[in-house]
């Protein structure tokens, strides 16, 4: 049996994964702040971690194991970005990245492979240019804390282990994360796109995600960068048509980007009013198949299914 360590398993997408490898057959080890406070049942063995940057009594749980996934890292769009808010940001990805490294570091038996957070914030606002794992890093703040956090993995990790940067895009779930905070105004009528709508949104459904990072487990030859979103990008737009066809909604009416600045702050040009036209082309090219290629496949399928809204 493979044994997996996840930082930061508790959340929305260490437990999707958590449940995907338990069904594998795999032992889940989960590194969490407050072990206590996950969600309840909880997928996987909970151990407590304080990730101020170097290894502790949590650290034994690494020795030997087949791979860490490392998701850990203070939530983007949780508050308003104050000085202190981005400083949080920042240091909560570093610092958890820096503590699993430096544990890897001292044994004798290091993890084969390292599965480490990071975002399409790395390449920055793009506008239309396609983006693949070949194109440069961007110049504003995400951008940079993405820099940071990979340098922090494939810098840092012991030469035994393989290391993956998962740059992920908007998940697509049903329960959590973006999505249903997106869907109150798409059910009073009043849905549409933000801003201009002329910005890409790469986006991935949940259940790609899951896979693609089970795929990157098992996958030797791959290593370095991967973009988590679909290999079919939409603008903002088009995405807000597709969900209010999913939900049969209209999807006439725009919210301005004026409007989201003065409410979110720079964290709206960041997450809402730009994006990225990002491509998965390692993935692709490596052999992995989506499930879900197009928005209206995968809007369909979080619709559809059982429990869902409509």
């Amino acid at each position: 049996m493979s044994r997996i360590v996840i930082a930061g398993g508790s959340g929305f997408l260490g437990q999707a994964l958590a449940a995907a490898l338990a069904r594998d057959g795999s032992e889940i080890v989960l590194l969490s702040r407050n072990p206590a406070r996950g969600p309840q049942p909880q997928v996987g063995r909970p151990v407590g971690w304080n990730p101020t940057g170097s290894a502790g009594p949590w650290a034994a749980e690494l020795d030997g194991a087949d791979a860490v996934v490392n998701l850990a890292g203070e939530s983007i769009a949780a508050r308003r970005w104050s000085a202190a808010q981005k400083a949080r940001i920042r240091d909560s990805r570093i610092l958890a990245t820096r503590s699993l490294t430096d544990a890897m570091g001292r044994m004798n038996r290091p993890p084969a492979t390292l599965i480490n957070g990071s975002a399409v914030g790395f390449y920055g606002a793009c506008g239309d240019e396609e983006v693949t794992e070949q194109t440069p890093a961007g110049r504003d703040f995400l951008a940079d804390v993405c820099v940071r956090w990979e340098a922090e993995a494939t810098s840092a990790a012991p030469r035994a282990t393989r290391v993956v940067c998962v740059r992920t895009g908007l998940v697509l779930d049903r329960r959590n994360g973006a999505l249903p905070r997106m869907l109150l105004p798409f059910w009073l009528g009043v849905g549409g796109p933000v801003g201009s709508g002329r910005q890409y949104w790469p986006w991935i459904h949940v259940g790609d995600w899951v896979d693609l990072v089970r795929f990157a487990i098992r996958t030797p030859a791959l290593d370095g960068p991967v973009n988590a979103t679909s290999p079919a990008p939409i603008t903002n737009r088009e995405f807000a048509r597709a969900l209010g066809r999913a939900l049969h909604r209209p999807a006439l009416v725009s919210t301005p980007g004026l409007a989201l600045k003065l409410v979110l702050g720079e964290m709206a040009e960041a997450l809402l009013l730009t994006g990225q036209r990002a491509i998965p082309a390692k993935g692709l090219q490596h052999g992995f198949t989506f499930r879900f290629a197009t928005v209206d496949e995968a809007l369909q399928d979080l619709f559809s299914s059982p429990g869902s809204p409509h």
